[in-house]
């Protein structure tokens, strides 16, 4: 495929970071291009471990639609069923495992406590000593700001929460659950969401390029940010999607990518139940960013010509453009509606 490998190479030179690898797999056909400032073989970028961030949500809103499908807690159940009785609060009832997934919960984007950590410190991670007990308390305490299901507003609370209640549904904590509920089922040998930090996990950077940033534990807020993978894996991930099939994880996976809601001025954009839908050539194409304190993560799906794409980066700065180009070199893909790339 030596029209997507030029294409990747092209794009991976307007992205500044010690580490970029950039992958698309096309019809199940893969192709993996590595960059970056760092002096390291691709080989090593490519069997390295990367913070997914925000992306982990996708994994745990397919844990969700997993967990629905076989029964054991509905898209309706109200958060209240599974925490604390101090919470059967008017201004809580009304919150569903649906809202806490597609962000219309109403719930700050983050707990009240944590606020003035994030805007005074935004590059000092608040969430290694923030337990799940203190999660809950904090969903008991905080008002919703808009009637659930009644706006959209991105929030890592809302995620994280849906996360610890999925572990009190089952009675397995949020790591085992996902591990035996999505990982595993898809392969995803080298995926982790273990807080601590192993061997093959990629080293992140600050905003100077320099600094390094270890791995990123966030607490209760696992289900928020938390895995961490490979090149390969995510590409897995991704064209399970694809091609869910009958096995065991296929209703859950056509589940997660089905779209939920409209949202944004002129209700133009898209949520399924775990990615953002944008429109393209042939249908939509869907997308999730995501991003730690020393790194940058995007995935993405275009159904139509069955192709897939991956992008990661060992710094976080708004002057690495991964989001961005990513987001473009997908479009680009779907364009191709010849799909001729060899």
């Amino acid at each position: 495929m030596t029209r997507t490998a030029d294409r990747l190479r092209e794009a991976i030179t307007r992205i500044d970071a010690p580490d970029v690898v950039l992958a698309v797999s096309r019809n199940g056909e893969r192709t993996m291009v590595c960059g970056g400032r760092a002096d390291r073989p691709d080989d090593v970028r490519l069997g390295l471990r990367y913070e997914l961030g925000s992306l982990t949500k996708t994994f745990t809103g397919l844990l969700l639609a997993e967990l629905t499908e076989h029964g054991v807690v509905t898209l309706n159940d109200p958060v209240t069923r599974y925490v604390s009785p101090r919470a059967e609060q008017a201004h809580h009832t009304g919150i569903t495992l649906h809202h806490l997934v597609t962000h219309t919960s109403g719930l700050p984007r983050l707990p009240p406590e944590l606020l003035p950590s994030a805007v005074l410190f935004p590059r000092r991670n608040p969430y290694t000593a923030y337990g799940t007990a203190q999660l809950l308390k904090a969903f008991t305490r905080t008002r919703a700001r808009r009637k659930p299901g009644t706006a959209w507003r991105y929030s890592n609370f809302g995620a994280a929460l849906l996360g610890q209640v999925l572990a009190r549904a089952t009675g397995t904590p949020y790591l085992d659950l996902l591990r035996a509920r999505v990982l595993e089922p898809l392969g995803l040998k080298a995926s982790t969401a273990k807080p601590e930090e192993t061997p093959g996990d990629a080293v992140g950077h600050d905003r100077d390029g320099t600094t390094q940033v270890r791995v990123t534990s966030m607490g209760a807020f696992a289900p928020a940010a938390s895995v961490r993978t490979t090149p390969g894996d995510l590409l897995t991930y991704l064209e399970a999607h694809l091609r869910p099939g009958s096995g065991t994880l296929g209703a859950a996976l056509r589940h997660a990518s089905t779209p939920q809601l409209r949202h944004g001025r002129g209700l133009r954009e898209t949520h399924t139940l775990t990615w953002f839908q944008h429109p393209a050539t042939q249908g939509p194409v869907l997308f999730h960013p995501g991003a730690t304190f020393g790194q940058q993560a995007f995935a993405a799906l275009h159904p139509a010509s069955g192709t897939a794409l991956v992008a990661l980066a060992t710094q976080h700065f708004r002057t690495c453009h991964l989001v961005p180009v990513a987001y473009d070199l997908l479009h680009e893909l779907a364009d191709d509606t010849d799909r001729q790339l060899a």
